[in-house]
């Protein structure tokens, strides 16, 4: 892990927290309705293209360009605290999967200092082909980095659920967070 980099040191201060997007009917509802998605800035817009290459397993260095270095990404699996242990699970997304895919998005939320939207995604195995759909909410916090603005925290719901950052699930996450570079193996310059 490159030397000069260290966690952030508000991690549960930049924590994004989005409210779950509901139905017409008032139900949680994470399916994306891409007709319905709101307006964002160019520059979000910018953001987005480059997370949803991240998903769809590009891993460039201009991609994880949209972090700071002291940013937070977390999911059901990992929880990483720098922009290279971020790299360390991008760059394990064409180890695991032949394929992931978007199917549909809707940005559900651009406020001051968040960005929210719904997704579908369409995951492929490596090895055995076997593909599964997912629905989660993804929500960034992000902060202004001289011109423009960077993700500070990374979040990625799924089945609408919010995560606990306590207990051995935690630890497993931070493991998971930690460890993942060395298998995956990003380069030290992202």
């Amino acid at each position: 892990m490159p030397s000069s980099t260290s966690p952030h040191p508000d991690q549960r201060g930049v924590e994004p927290h989005p409210a779950p997007p509901r139905n017409i009917n008032g139900n949680v509802d994470y399916e994306p309705h891409p007709e319905n998605s709101i307006s964002i800035s160019p520059e979000r817009a910018e953001i987005q293209r480059h997370i949803l290459s991240l998903y769809a397993g590009s891993a460039s260095k201009d991609d994880m360009e949209v972090y700071t270095e002291q940013a937070i990404y977390d999911d059901p699996f990992s929880y990483c605290d720098t922009r290279y242990k971020i790299a360390g699970q991008w760059y394990g997304v064409p180890k695991l999967f032949s394929k992931s895919e978007t199917i549909a998005t809707e940005v559900t939320s651009s406020t001051e200092h968040e960005l929210a939207w719904k997704q579908r995604r369409k995951y492929t195995l490596a090895g055995i082909h076997a593909s599964k759909v997912a629905d989660s909410l993804v929500s960034l916090k992000l902060q202004r980095s001289g011109p423009g603005e960077k993700v500070v925290y990374h979040k990625d719901m799924w089945n609408e659920k919010d995560y606990s950052h306590d207990g051995l699930g935690a630890a497993i996450k931070k493991l998971h967070g930690d460890k993942l570079t060395h298998v995956t193996k990003p380069p030290e310059s992202v």
